[in-house]
C-alpha cells in the first residue's frame, strides 16, 4: 500500500511521458484513460489488489511484457552478481577478521582496519569505474563491461538462468569462462563494499570470544590452537556474523543498481530504476514486493542457520 501511494505521489506523469513532448492534451488524456489513471486513487488501488490476488503484477509500459516475466528474467542476473560478490567478501573478510582478532595491534590488524575504512568510504560507482579503468582499459585483462556476456557469445540453454551454472550444465567450458570474465569486475566491486562490515563484525566478535573463560579453559586443557580457534571460538563468533550476512545480502541485492548501470548488467535494480524514471508504476511495485518477499525468506533461512551453528538453540526450541 505504501509503495502504491508513493509511486503516485512522486513527480511525473506516465501518460505524458509515453505520449511524448509534442503530444496534445487530448492525446495525453486518451492515454491516461487507457492506462486507467483517470480513475480515483482508491479505485486504482482496489484494482491493483485484485490483480495481485491473481498473481498479476501488471504490465511494464516500457517493455510491453508482464512485470512477473521481466522479473523472472532479470532476477537471476542480480542474484548471480550478489551471490558472487558475497562469496568473495566472505572468503576474504572471515580470514582477515580472524587474523586481526588473533593478533590485535599487529600489522595484520592495522591492515584489516585500513581495508575496512576504505571499503566503507569508497562509493561503489567510484570503485567500479576505477576497476574498469585499470583492468579493462590499462591492462586489458577483462572484457568490456557490456553485460553478462560479450557480443560474440550466446546465452546457455535456460535451466537455472544463472549463466555460470547453465554453461556448466551444457558442458560449455568456453562459455563458462566468458560468463565468469564478465562477472569478475562487478562482483569484485560489490564484494569490496560488502567486505568491510563483514570483516569488522568478525574481528569484533572474535575478540570478545577469544577473551572468554571457556576459551582460556580450552587452552589450559592443552587443546590444539587450531581446535580452539576454529571449533570453539569461530563457531561461537559466527552468530552475529550470520545475522550481518543476511543484512548485507539484502542490501546488496537492492542497492546494486549503481553497479548494474556501470557494468550494463541486466538485473532487477536497473530495471526498477528505468521504470522509476519513466513513472512506470507496475515494475516499481513489483520490484518492491519481490524484494520484500526475498527479505522475509532470507530471514527465515538465517533462523534455520542459527540452529545449525548453535546447538543450544535447537535444545531451547
Amino acid at each position: 500500500m505504501v509503495t502504491f501511494v508513493l509511486t503516485r505521489a512522486l513527480p511525473g506523469d506516465p501518460a505524458a511521458y509515453f505520449a511524448g513532448p509534442a503530444a496534445s492534451r487530448e492525446a495525453v488524456e486518451e492515454i491516461r484513460a487507457k492506462l486507467g489513471l483517470d480513475r480515483s486513487l482508491s479505485e486504482q488501488f482496489l484494482l491493483y489488489l485484485g490483480d495481485l490476488a491473481r498473481g498479476d503484477l501488471g504490465t511494464s509500459l516500457t517493455t510491453g511484457q508482464p512485470v512477473l516475466s521481466d522479473l523472472e528474467v532479470r532476477l537471476p542476473a542480480s542474484l548471480e552478481l550478489t551471490m558472487a560478490a558475497l562469496a568473495f567478501a566472505i572468503a576474504v573478510a572471515l580470514p582477515l577478521g580472524i587474523l586481526a582478532a588473533r593478533h590485535p595491534g599487529s600489522w595484520i590488524d592495522h591492515l584489516t582496519r585500513l581495508i575496512i575504512t576504505a571499503g566503507v568510504s569508497l562509493p561503489v560507482f567510484f570503485t567500479g569505474l576505477i576497476l574498469v579503468y585499470i583492468f579493462y582499459y590499462l591492462l586489458g585483462w577483462v572484457p568490456a563491461p557490456l553485460g553478462r556476456l560479450d557480443a560474440f557469445s550466446a546465452p546457455p540453454p535456460p535451466v537455472t538462468r544463472f549463466f555460470l551454472i547453465d554453461s556448466l550444465l551444457a558442458g560449455d567450458i568456453a562459455l563458462f569462462r566468458a560468463a565468469l570474465a564478465q562477472l569478475a569486475l562487478p562482483a569484485l566491486t560489490l564484494g569490496l563494499f560488502a567486505l568491510a562490515p563483514i570483516a569488522r563484525m568478525t574481528r569484533a566478535s572474535m575478540l570478545g570470544i577469544l577473551s572468554s573463560d571457556f576459551i582460556r579453559t580450552a587452552r589450559t586443557a592443552g587443546l590444539a590452537p587450531r581446535t580452539v580457534l576454529v571449533t570453539y571460538a569461530l563457531r561461537n563468533a559466527l552468530l552475529p556474523v550470520v545475522t550481518l550476512l543476511g543484512m548485507v545480502f539484502s542490501f546488496l541485492l537492492g542497492a546494486n543498481v549503481v553497479v548494474e548501470k556501470v557494468f550494463a548488467w541486466p538485473g532487477i535494480g536497473s530495471y526498477a530504476l528505468e521504470a522509476l524514471i519513466a513513472s512506470n508504476y507496475a515494475p516499481v511495485q513489483g520490484f518492491v514486493l519481490m524484494m520484500a518477499l526475498l527479505y522475509v525468506g532470507l530471514n527465515l533461512l538465517i533462523d534455520i542457520l542459527y540452529s545449525l551453528i548453535d546447538a543450544r538453540m535447537r535444545i531451547e526450541a
